[in-house]
């Protein structure tokens, strides 16, 4: 496989997928809260479903660089999990709406700049 190709292998293009249920019972709270997910979104991750939300990297190299930025986002109270895939991996993903199967509605082509 030559170098071009492999760089974008369904293997080693990764998605970071981070789900979070935080509290918004006080004021403090909505804040963290939405401080949080604005932070995210500034780092390019688009939202998936209701505190689902995704973000398409180039490589596991870069995905260490989000997920290590994501931690540094944390919130003090809520919890926050996240899951790296492959490209592979997140094609696979059935979406139902009702019964109906429906196609993932991926964010966006990121574009790398050389």
């Amino acid at each position: 496989m030559s170098s071009s190709l492999s760089r974008f292998s369904e293997y080693r293009v990764m998605w970071i997928l981070v789900f979070f249920d935080l509290p918004t019972e006080t004021k403090k709270d909505r804040k963290a809260y939405a401080t949080f997910r604005k932070r995210i979104m500034s780092d390019g991750f688009t939202m998936f479903q209701f505190s689902i939300y995704v973000r398409h990297c180039a490589s596991k190299e870069n995905m260490e660089v989000h997920k290590k930025r994501i931690k540094s986002f944390l919130p003090e109270y809520g919890d926050v999990g996240i899951l790296c895939i492959t490209d592979k991996q997140f094609g696979n993903i059935e979406i139902f709406s009702g019964h109906k199967p429906k196609q993932p509605n991926a964010p966006g082509q990121q574009l790398e700049l050389f």
